[in-house]
């Protein structure tokens, strides 16, 4: 990923909101370590010209704290965090996780007083992470699901029952498809908790996932349909060695 190419210069972005927390990717994912100060500090000069959202979280908790990275160094190794109003960083070990145009980046830093500058308790001074891991969006192979087979998503959100095909899948996340009417209340970050995917039969897998996309096309049979991306968040271990047993059964029964 080429981080100093010619971009235009962005419109940087107004605070953080609560949907637009990002959870730290599996530790199953694919991904790459982003190692030189170089590309490191490119990366944070992006991400502070744009004013895009950084979630952080505290290790063992899936309390996020929202903020962005104000400032960067153009000399020294250093980056300055401006947290959301009223917001703190507990001391301890913290993992930032954001977007990087089309790439998931994550890294984490530690210290035992995060002190700020005098007068501002909402800018954090920081010093540049020995490394970023980097996810690719498409870096998990997505699968279509066969042709025939009932596969499916159930959830209950707000009160309304969802029971929805899955279209495909991959050990980051499914692609579901479903009417407009079906797809009411499933907007841009929304969490979804408690969701159980049905993978053909006798196959049911308990995960959460979080809304990243949604996208019409329309169906020669159906009409109006949406596509919606979700990825999954919060996996437990056991959760993701059943994805992966299961992704290669799915693709070997073709579509």
């Amino acid at each position: 990923m080429l981080l100093n190419e010619p971009h235009a210069v962005p419109i940087r972005k107004g605070p953080p909101r609560p949907q637009d927390a990002l959870a730290p990717f599996l530790a199953t994912a694919s991904s790459y370590e982003m190692t030189s100060e170089d590309d490191i500090g490119d990366a944070l000069t992006l991400l502070a010209a744009r004013g895009d959202a950084i979630s952080m979280y505290a290790a063992g908790s899936r309390d996020v704290v929202l903020g962005r990275v104000l400032s960067v160094d153009p000399e020294l190794p250093h980056f300055v965090i401006e947290l959301n109003e009223g917001a703190l960083l507990p001391p301890g070990k913290i993992t930032f996780v954001t977007w990087l145009r089309t790439a998931k980046v994550q890294f984490r830093l530690s210290s035992q007083e995060w002190g700020s500058v005098p007068g501002k308790p909402h800018l954090i001074p920081m010093t540049f992470p020995e490394t970023c891991a980097v996810l690719d969006r498409r870096a998990a192979e997505r699968i279509e699901t066969p042709l025939g087979a009932n596969f499916m998503a159930s959830f209950v959100l707000n009160g309304h029952t969802y029971q929805l095909p899955i279209y495909d899948l991959s050990l980051g996340g499914i692609g579901l498809r479903c009417s407009k009417l079906e797809a009411k209340g499933l907007l841009k970050g929304r969490k979804i908790p408690d969701v159980v995917l049905e993978l053909g039969e006798e196959v049911e897998i308990a995960t959460e996932l979080e809304v990243r996309f949604t996208r019409g096309f329309r169906s020669f049979l159906l009409g109006e349909q949406l596509h919606i991306g979700c990825m999954f968040i919060n996996v437990a271990a056991e959760t993701a060695a059943q994805l992966a047993a299961q992704l290669p059964l799915i693709s070997g029964s073709g579509r």
